[in-house]
């Protein structure tokens, strides 16, 4: 007679952020997810965690560690220097994490999540968009497998701060304060370091509005350029991805596939992560090497803008 093993218990991952990100992507996917146990919500507004909770036959939490305790993850949509904290907290409270980009807007924030992830020995996994996406990550696993790439460009232009344009994202204060580099260049990294391998040298200046223009070297001998915008034209938006190199010309699908099916594949990698212990390569310390990576280019915006003029 043999005997089937038991259905392993479904994770408990509570959701931390109310905004819209969290209320159309995050508890949808967490809700509909068939390993999770979707326990709770905590945000800054008690109503709007009250609602999505309803929304999804789960729990409105007041105490965020309270939260933690009911929980074996916590999904995070929150403004990155919120995020940073709260991560910490969680994964001191035995929580694995699943976090937004870019982790942080200081170095310093985004080690601390690191190195408290490692130290408390649970997994992390940063949801790069690009990495996970049904359309891209195979992709992006294929051009990472090839060598002799001699030069990319990965551009992110959205028109999120347009005159005229209407999305709940731009009511968002750090992507008006941070721009495109913060908001979407995470995006172009996410790409760029799997394929060309990590960033050695950089150089970063300004376009009109928020847009920055970088110029990266890269390990492999490679180099790269990205133009990264959160104010262009709406006519003039759109992202594109091309590597070029002895395996030809390959550009980055156009068709990504559904968000919330997007951060489903996310969830399988954090749960992966955490049953095998193995770090997933979107993990919080690649979530700090993009942070490291977005800082060198602030500071070389700045020593431009202080630099005297002939």
């Amino acid at each position: 007679m043999t005997t089937s093993a038991p259905t392993p218990a479904p994770t408990r991952i509570g959701l931390l952020g109310t905004g819209p990100w969290a209320d159309r992507t995050h508890a949808p996917a967490l809700a509909a997810h068939p390993g999770v146990d979707f326990v709770g919500v905590w945000g800054r507004r008690p109503e709007a965690a009250a609602a999505i909770a309803e929304a999804h036959s789960t729990t409105a939490y007041d105490d965020v560690d309270a939260l933690f305790a009911a929980c074996d993850a916590v999904a995070v949509a929150l403004p990155p220097d919120i995020q940073a904290p709260l991560a910490v907290r969680a994964a001191r409270a035995g929580c694995h994490l699943l976090l937004d980009k870019p982790v942080a807007t200081t170095v310093e924030g985004a080690r601390q999540v690191a190195e408290a992830a490692e130290e408390a020995g649970v997994s992390s996994v940063v949801f790069f968009t690009l990495r996970f996406a049904a359309g891209t990550a195979p992709w992006v696993a294929r051009q990472a497998a090839a060598d002799g790439w001699y030069t990319a460009r990965a551009d992110w232009l959205g028109a999120l701060f347009a005159p005229g344009a209407s999305s709940p994202y731009a009511a968002s204060p750090w992507r008006g304060e941070k721009g495109g580099l913060w908001d979407v260049g995470p995006h172009a990294l996410s790409v760029l370091l799997p394929v060309l391998g990590d960033v050695t040298r950089l150089t970063a200046a300004e376009g009109p509005g928020d847009t920055v223009h970088l110029a990266l070297r890269h390990t492999s001998g490679a180099s790269s350029t990205s133009t990264l915008s959160l104010s262009a034209p709406p006519e003039a938006s759109g992202v594109t991805v091309e590597l070029r190199g002895t395996p030809g010309v390959h550009s980055l699908p156009g068709s990504w596939g559904a968000a919330v099916d997007t951060f489903g594949t996310a969830i399988d990698a954090l749960l992966e992560s955490a049953r095998t212990g193995t770090p997933h390569p979107c993990d919080a310390r690649f979530g700090l090497r993009v942070t490291e990576i977005l800082a060198e280019a602030d500071r070389s915006l700045t020593e431009a803008r202080e630099k005297p003029q002939p």
